[in-house]
């Protein structure tokens, strides 16, 4: 009965020791993933950027398009001698 005892006893003992390491990181765990929330990676700021910088082109596409319907056979009016509209180059 003994041997049997001692048998079982590393099997019982495993799951002990695994949920003692599961309580004793939870709070590390925690911690990392509230600092993941909070802060924003390189590749997350990338991708705001270049959604950024797409919709300043498509504003200055729609001023530019505008502005050439605006001035196509008008050359004369003093708002027609070049496009001094948005540009997305000015957006950072």
């Amino acid at each position: 009965m003994r041997r049997l005892a001692l048998l079982l006893l590393p099997l019982a003992a495993g799951g002990c020791v695994r949920t003692v390491a599961s309580v004793v990181t939870a709070p590390v765990r925690a911690t990392a993933q509230v600092v993941d929330w909070t802060t924003t990676s390189r590749s997350e700021a990338d991708r705001n950027y270049g959604r950024k910088m797409r919709k300043a082109e498509e504003r200055e596409g729609k001023e530019r398009r505008a502005w050439a319907k605006r001035c196509d056979g008008h050359p004369e009016r003093e708002d027609c001698d070049g496009y001094h509209g948005f540009t997305a180059d000015s957006v950072r």
